[in-house]
This record gives structure tokens, sequence and C-alpha cells, in this order.
């Protein structure tokens, strides 16, 4: 995950910076798996509008082969996980 323009507003959403291999993957238990986006304003509050882009990702080729993938196999969190809430907020 890299920022799209890093001075392009009062926010961040690249946090994580990386997708493990495997995340996402069918093999791996995770067909369909959306990679969800952490948002923080900086000092101003801000609106986030349909269709704004604030990232882009970047697809590398890995320099070897992984000894595992992320997924159900080694018990992952996220792997098959659909759209949510941060844990930092509560339900209703």
């Amino acid at each position: 995950m890299a920022p799209y323009l890093a001075m392009a507003g009062e926010f961040r959403v690249h946090y994580s910076g990386f997708f493990d291999p495997g995340f996402g993957h069918d093999a791996a238990g995770g067909a369909g798996s959306r990679g969800v986006l952490e948002v923080r304003c900086h000092e101003a509050p801000f609106v986030l509008e349909h269709g704004q882009v604030v990232g882009r990702l970047v697809y590398e080729r890995m320099a070897e082969i992984p000894h595992a993938l992320y997924g159900t196999g080694i018990k992952s969190n996220y792997q098959g996980q659909g759209l949510k809430l941060s844990k930092h907020f509560r339900a209703a």
C-alpha cells in the first residue's frame, strides 16, 4: 500500500504498508478477502467522498517463494473477513 499523494489532504491511509503473501488467495482460505484501510486525520477534520482516491496498491515480485501463506493454515486473523469497523469503534 502506497500513498496516492502524501500531501493531498489531512489524512493518512497506508498504515499497514503491505499485504502478507497469500492474503485473499483462494487456496489459503481467503477468496474474496478485502483490504480494509485504516484512515486517520492529522490536525483538521475532513470528509471522504465516494470515489475519492486515497491510496494505491503496488505489486512487486517476491524475492523467493514464501514458506507459508497468510491464511487459515496458520490461523491468520483477517483472512476471509468482510468489511467491518476498526476495533476502535463500539457497536451501536
